[in-house]
């Protein structure tokens, strides 16, 4: 008797919907959409509004849009009380707000006009930046040709982003759409617009110095006002790293006049990099003026270098770190970045052979393993089965990793497994899987329901099959991070297009290797059974994988949407499964039962699908009072803060969608002795959830060598950070405590 599995063939009616889920989960449309943490808000017009904060984008043109004549748009912030966002120079930590624009042709726009910020304290850490209401005015060209489309509007369309803190922060963004008529003074938002003009600086006429003297910078700036002299001032620098700014907050700089010239000393940041050879300033009163200008700019020639200079209260290995990179020669980086190369093959390769053991990929290995049963006996439908399968595999790394890094040069901040942190690609996983259950359990055959042309084509070509299922699982595979994935995928991000590719096809095969090696030494599965009746019960065993995945999205989709989502996507499962089984009746009971379930499930879809792809509560900050062995919600400034104040820190990355990332706190981070030891050494715990998308959760784990999670990082205080191992163990946590 010959056993044929047909329902291990399900890919031939899946494929196309895994790579349609691919795609949506990952175009760029995705994610122009707005994708506000703790917002339900939609964007599309001039307006966006979060939990935090009103966005606006105005406009104030006295001329209409009209070439030669000024034009101003802007983005108006409206902070809730105790909330803040950035000026160009965020400080200590933070981010300046991003505008990128799309224009019409003939329209060119300028640079932010930032207004003078303030200092905000958070702990020992400066910032500079906003509260309350604030506009951006960006000013615009209109060319001598612009021509007005038809209608006479004009569609100006704004994608922003800005970083919102309180004691945490939260990254936002919205997409902005705003019409402008041609003709006519655009007036509305004049009174803003002229408040936000009051609020710059003014260009200082005298000459201004900076002269570096050992870790410290002696700044000389002249042609202030008379009325200022004898007074304090403020200084804000516009360029990052460069000055400690936590000094303005104690007695770590001083100011004076020498006449009619201001001075100031400051200490230098830890954290410099190349000495410029100029520094813009924005100067202002301590006590604000109640006529004139608010503040004055000027740029101060930079005197000295500093890139050898030792610098104070920073540990010597740190120092000596500091002064080794200053002084490392310029042929050094090519030579890095090629062993960075063959290391990040080497670890590529190595990663994917490793992610065959990883639990996510075992619902699609256990059907393969199936398959070779089948082919036992045939060597060429083995080989050919076993290259169609790597064929899957491989390309479907190069696709996933190229979408990945075109998004990523189009400004998007997304690492691996990017793809499962929008909820909608969640959910339709979660229902491709549910199909593929309820077909390997038996309640229905994908032949059947497929075009008799379909399914005979289906059975002439299985080595499409063999391709669809690597395909397949890819998909399933790419949130896992392997030993030896993570350092290689870090390295593969920030390489050229060709290299990085390359890194990703290391993984393919890494992968797909131990199959194609199955296929052509038919010794390696010579321990199987040969084809029998135990390949129909092994077929309904695979349900349960494949019910128990859909059981872990459902989970992810609970934290990514909360409650009310993850039981809406059960109700629709539960449609659709009934509406499945109705289309496996016969006769007229098969389309009145079956159009009924269609009505009922496309209507629950509109009822409660909203709730699937709407954000879960953001969660309350940590109190003071707060154990230090509890898990807390993290963020780069509290990380700073603590590491700062002499308190070590772990942080572990993670995200629900990672299964690696919930084995290790189950075997590692959850274990009694591993917290015990954590609160004996006063180490305080943090979480960086990266479940739903977060930019800055992206760039920290970038700032690491990292593009995926799990990721677990010691800091401590005086020390370069410790990036731990992806399969985390307790006797790594444990040696790494000792060494604090």
């Amino acid at each position: 008797m010959t056993y044929r599995l047909s329902s291990s063939r399900p890919w031939a009616a899946a494929w196309l919907l895994v790579l349609a889920l691919l795609t949506l989960g990952a175009a760029p449309s995705s994610f122009a959409q707005i994708q506000l943490l703790g917002s339900s808000q939609a964007s599309g017009g001039a307006v966006v509004t979060t939990p935090r904060v009103r966005a606006e984008l105005v406009a104030h043109a006295p001329d209409g849009v009209t070439p030669g004549q000024p034009l101003w748009l802007g983005l108006q912030i409206t902070h809730q009380p105790e909330w803040h966002t950035y000026w160009k120079n965020a400080g200590d930590s933070g981010l300046p707000t991003q505008l990128q624009w799309q224009l019409p042709a003939g329209l060119e726009a300028g640079e932010i006009d930032w207004p003078l910020p303030e200092a905000i304290r958070v702990g020992p850490l400066v910032n500079y930046g906003y509260e309350g209401q604030l506009l951006l005015p960006v000013p615009f060209k209109v060319a001598a040709d612009f021509k007005a489309p038809a209608g006479d509007t004009v569609t100006l369309r704004l994608h922003a982003s800005w970083l919102v803190c309180r004691v945490e922060c939260i990254p936002e963004e919205g997409d902005f759409t705003l019409q402008l008529p041609v003709r006519g003074a655009i007036a509305m938002h004049a009174q803003a617009f002229a408040a936000a003009q009051a609020n710059q600086p003014t260009a200082l006429a005298g000459q201004s110095t900076a002269k570096v003297d050992g870790a410290r910078l002696q700044v000389r700036i002249a042609g202030l006002p008379a009325s200022l002299q004898g007074k304090e001032l403020t200084l804000f620098p516009e360029t990052p790293e460069v000055l400690e700014h936590a000094a303005i907050a104690g007695s770590g700089w001083t100011q004076a006049w020498d006449g009619a010239v201001w001075t100031a000393d400051w200490p230098l940041s830890a954290m410099r990099g190349e000495t410029p050879k100029e520094l813009p300033f924005v100067l202002a009163p301590v006590a604000a003026a109640t006529d004139g200008p608010v503040a004055w700019r000027t740029v101060a020639a930079v005197e000295g270098r500093w890139d050898s200079a030792p610098v104070a209260g920073v540990s010597p290995a740190l120092a000596a770190a500091l002064a080794a990179n200053a002084q490392q020669p310029a042929a050094a980086p090519p030579a890095s970045g090629t062993s960075g190369f063959w290391m990040a093959l080497l670890g590529g390769l190595v990663g994917g052979l490793i992610l065959n053991l990883m639990p996510c990929v075992f619902p699609v290995l256990a059907i393969k393993i199936v398959g070779f049963a089948r082919h036992g006996q045939d060597r060429r439908a083995l080989r050919i089965g076993g290259l169609a399968y790597g064929a899957g595999v491989l390309l479907s790394f190069l696709a996933l990793g190229g979408l990945l890094l075109a998004l990523r040069a189009a400004g998007q901040q997304l690492g691996w497994g990017f793809q499962l942190q929008s909820p909608g690609l969640v959910a339709a996983m979660a229902v491709l899987f549910t199909l593929l259950g309820l077909n390997l359990a038996g309640m229905f055959e994908f032949g059947r329901m497929l075009p008799q042309r379909w399914a005979s084509a289906q059975v002439r070509n299985p080595a499409g099959e063999a391709f669809l299922s690597g395909v397949l699982a890819v998909a399933i595979a790419s949130p896992c991070t392997a030993p030896f994935m993570g350092a290689s995928l870090g390295l593969a991000i920030d390489m050229p297009a060709a290299q990085a590719l390359t890194v990703f096809a290391a993984l393919g095969v890494g992968m797909a290797l131990p199959y194609v090696l199955a296929s052509f030494l038919p010794a390696l599965v010579r321990w199987l059974p040969r084809p029998g009746a135990w390949m129909e019960t092994f077929r309904r065993a695979m349900a349960f994988p494949m019910f128990a995945t859909v059981a872990w999205l459902v989970w992810v989709l609970g934290q990514q949407s909360g409650i009310d989502g993850a039981g809406a996507l059960l109700v629709l499962l539960v449609a659709l499964s009934a509406l499945v089984w109705a289309l496996t009746l016969g006769g007229k009971t098969r389309w009145l039962l079956g159009s009924s379930l269609l009505l009922a499930t496309l209507w629950l879809g509109s009822a409660v699908g909203p709730h699937i792809t709407r954000a879960a509560a953001a969660e309350s900050a940590p109190t003071a009072s707060a154990s230090a062995a509890e898990w807390q919600p993290w963020s780069a400034e509290r990380v700073s803060s603590l590491t700062a104040a002499g308190t070590p820190v772990f942080v572990d990355f993670t995200a629900a969608w990672c299964v690696t990332c919930q084995v290790n706190k189950h075997t590692t981070l959850n274990r009694d002795d591993v917290r015990a030891d954590f609160a004996a050494r006063g180490v305080t715990l943090l979480r960086a959830d990266w479940t739903r998308r977060d930019p800055a959760i992206t760039q920290a784990l970038a700032a690491l060598g990292r593009s995926g999670v799990p990721v677990y990082v010691l800091y401590a205080p005086g020390k370069p950070p410790h990036v731990m191992t992806e399969l985390l163990s307790p006797a790594e946590v444990h040696g790494a405590l000792q060494a604090l």
